[in-house]
């Protein structure tokens, strides 16, 4: 039997076609409502650590390439909604039958980061490229990764919901998995569905591995309920405004979330 056992099917299920999820995401911040009246809307948040997950916030040091700095107005803390860390931990304890567990990168994110990355980092990264790139093609091509921050109740950023969530697979306490791109590499080689159409003939070896550990990856949350940003392979969330218009639920169930002092 496969060194993933019971989990070597979802390594062979491909993730799907990825156009239906771009054209959901267009807009889903103006077209989606925030039912306020759900049991949910309130809900606390909690550390992800306190609830058995590993991981380390990727902005909060400066082993993060392609940054290499500690970014102002990082938390070291990775504070998520209560059910969605709970659903994180379901998740983890499957994983953990092939000796894997889930590492977030990345939970509820200060606006001030969100801030940097859509107002400057971004921007300048993608004009150093092609500095023919202005206006509104340019906002279009950075929103693609780095939602605009805002403090509106009614359009928060999705990490400031604290419902969304960047993370990876690794060997418990070990490596990471290989997923084919550097987290935060906001190019198409981070499109969740990068690997699933190579012409077989320059399909190398790293690639099979890296299509294998996304597909896992995308499965082990999907069956979860979590739904995947199709750009960013690392990129889920459960109940904010992103996954309801990537699941078709009628709203959102979080806003704005509260951070602890």
């Amino acid at each position: 039997m496969s060194v993933f056992g019971t989990l070597q099917s979802l390594r062979d299920r491909p993730v799907g076609d990825q156009g239906p999820a771009r054209g959901a995401r267009k807009g889903f911040r103006q077209r989606i409502a925030i039912a306020r009246d759900n049991r949910l809307f309130g809900e606390e948040v909690v550390e992800a650590r306190d609830a058995g997950l590993a991981g380390e916030n990727f902005y909060a040091g400066n082993r993060n390439p392609p940054y290499w700095q500690r970014v102002d107005g990082a938390t070291d803390q990775l504070w998520l909604r209560r059910t969605v860390a709970e659903k994180l931990a379901r998740v983890n304890a499957r994983a953990g039958a092939a000796g894997l567990e889930l590492f977030l990168f990345d939970a509820w994110r200060p606006r001030e980061v969100q801030a940097y990355f859509h107002d400057v980092w971004m921007p300048r990264a993608l004009q150093r490229r092609d500095p023919s790139l202005t206006g509104a093609a340019l906002t279009e091509e950075v929103e693609r990764y780095w939602a605009a921050p805002s403090d509106s109740e009614d359009s928060p950023a999705p990490h400031a919901t604290a419902a969304a969530v960047d993370l990876t697979l690794r060997w418990k306490g070990g490596e990471q998995l290989w997923m084919g791109s550097l987290f935060d590499d906001v190019t198409a080689l981070a499109h969740r569905d990068r690997f699933e159409n190579l012409d077989a003939e320059n399909f190398s070896f790293s690639d099979q591995e890296a299509r294998g550990n996304r597909r896992l990856l995308h499965w082990l949350m999907a069956e979860e309920g979590f739904a995947g940003h199709p750009d960013e392979w690392w990129h889920f969330s459960w109940g904010d405004q992103m996954w309801a218009a990537l699941t078709g639920a009628p709203a959102a169930h979080y806003g704005l979330a509260t951070i602890p002092d």
